[in-house]
């Protein structure tokens, strides 16, 4: 689609060619992408739907202390692969959470990632048991707002218990 060339054939050879000439870097089976290539858009586009969120956005807003490389996702499907350096760790959620796009910045370049509020649901509803170092940094309003996505009471009950003694 991006060449533009209808032919598989030709394709085949143009991308063969791009790779010899270091133009394109082949990472994966199927999957080329240029030098500069984020790897979180990467993760997006390799299963669709799908949004980062979880651990990763978690580490990043300073919610979870412990470091990890894996790039959590959320997706129609339960997968982790290896592309390049990057584990992509996939977890399924039931479709009408996961085509909701409320709590998720949708960037033009097709990275799709969740807010700390979202990413904080998505966990407790994925994890039934899970630790948080620090919840200082979550808009209280904006999780009781998104809890109504997820249908659970069970889930209501753990966040209005984590936000109480946080």
């Amino acid at each position: 689609m991006l060449v533009n060339e209808p032919d598989f054939n030709r394709l085949k050879q143009r991308i063969h060619y791009y790779v010899y000439t270091k133009k394109l870097r082949n990472i994966r089976r199927g999957i080329y992408v240029k030098d500069n290539y984020s790897p979180e858009e990467l993760a997006c586009k390799i299963y669709s739907p799908a949004y980062i969120s979880l651990e990763y956005v978690l580490q990043k807003a300073g919610i979870l202390f412990q470091y990890s490389s894996q790039i959590t996702l959320v997706s129609y499907l339960h997968r982790i692969i290896d592309v390049d350096s990057h584990t992509l760790n996939y977890r399924k959620i039931k479709n009408e959470i996961l085509y909701n796009a409320a709590g998720i910045i949708m960037h033009d370049n097709g990275m799709n990632m969740a807010t700390p509020e979202r990413a904080f649901l998505d966990t407790l509803y994925l994890n039934k048991e899970f630790y948080f170092d620090s919840m200082n940094s979550l808009n209280k309003e904006l999780v009781n707002k998104l809890l109504s996505l997820y249908k659970s009471k069970q889930l209501y009950k753990r966040v209005q218990y984590l936000l109480e003694n946080a």
